[in-house]
């Protein structure tokens, strides 16, 4: 009897151990992005998963899949409810279908600068953004920089006319194909990783992005130049699921939130001079910049503004006044 007891302890103190054991596992998280490492997403994202490396290795490793690997921004919302990715970083354009509000980030000439959309983001109304789509299932959990936008197409882009019957490539955005309609423009909507082969084909005549992206993917190669618009912001949304982030422990979601700001910092300070760069790349390379000046780009402007009143009741006049307030603020 006493040795049954004995075995009984020993067995179940196994179990325990084993039992541990597995609650000590650190907690995977696949974090799939679409733009290649070396852009102001790419190196956030890598900056993020060192720092949970470095700080937190035995309660949570992250896995950065660059380039699509695992999903494009269409596909990788679907995974993330499913369990397959746990944090992805999508251009805020993709998210239409389960919020109109952040269509306020795609219409033209909104803000001044990358600063004023710092100072948005930042702010009351911004943060409380953050939470829009929590009823579908996803949690915001930063903003990420890319930067302004630029304008590219097979031809020169000087004046608004310039645009008429030509295809733009653009994002999964109804502002974004209003936007271009209002040019007489034909856009078309199209995964980021197609855009190269469609420009170098002629599938589509332009596209829309900033310095960093058009340079890493080489687009200025199939393109007859760039004006430089900065007409609109390109910028991400870190995701997760709601379930996965609140089913995570404290003192693990406290650290992945520590590492998250610190990555967002990082990558935010650094998306400007990545752009820098990439502009003067591109044009050591060859491809013509065309920078408009005043009058120039107040033609795009008028062209191009008339759009934002089609979209104020989705967005809601006090997000849009909010974004307003934000340009040339201390």
């Amino acid at each position: 009897m006493m040795k049954s007891t004995t075995t009984f302890l020993f067995s179940a103190a196994l179990l325990g151990l084993a039992a541990g054991a597995a609650q000590a596992a650190p907690v995977t998280i696949k974090f799939s992005h679409v733009v290649a490492a070396n852009t102001p997403k790419g190196e956030a994202a890598e900056n993020f998963r060192q720092c949970v490396a470095d700080s937190m290795p035995d309660k949570a490793v992250v896995e950065v899949y660059p380039n699509s690997q695992l999903y494009d921004d269409d596909k990788v919302l679907q995974a993330m409810l499913l369990g397959d990715v746990q944090m992805a970083a999508p251009s805020l354009s993709k998210f239409e279908q389960y919020t109109k509000q952040y269509r306020v980030f795609d219409l033209p000439f909104l803000f001044d600068d990358i600063k004023a959309v710092d100072r948005f983001q930042l702010g009351e109304t911004g943060q409380g953004l953050l939470k829009a789509m929590q009823d579908v299932g996803y949690l915001g959990l930063a903003y990420w920089h890319n930067g302004m936008k630029q304008l590219s197409a097979n031809k020169p882009l000087l004046k608004p006319e310039d645009a008429k019957g030509l295809k733009f490539r653009i994002q999964e955005s109804d502002v974004l194909e209003a936007q271009f309609k209002a040019l007489g423009a034909n856009p078309q909507k199209m995964a980021f990783g197609e855009v190269y082969g469609a420009l170098q084909q002629g599938v589509v005549d332009g596209q829309e992005n900033t310095y960093s992206n058009i340079y890493t993917k080489k687009f200025y190669e199939v393109q007859d130049g760039i004006t430089e618009s900065n007409h609109g912001v390109l910028d991400y949304l870190v995701v997760t699921s709601a379930d996965f982030w609140d089913g995570l422990d404290d003192d693990v979601r406290e650290g992945l939130t520590t590492c998250l700001t610190q990555a967002t910092k990082f990558g935010n300070d650094k998306a400007q001079a990545l752009n820098d760069e990439a502009k003067s790349k591109i044009e050591a390379a060859g491809t013509e910049i065309r920078v408009l000046d005043d009058a120039q780009r107040q033609l795009w402007v008028d062209a191009m503004k008339p759009v934002w009143s089609e979209f104020e009741g989705d967005i809601g006049k006090d997000v849009m006044d909010a974004a307003q307030a934000a340009n040339g603020a201390s």
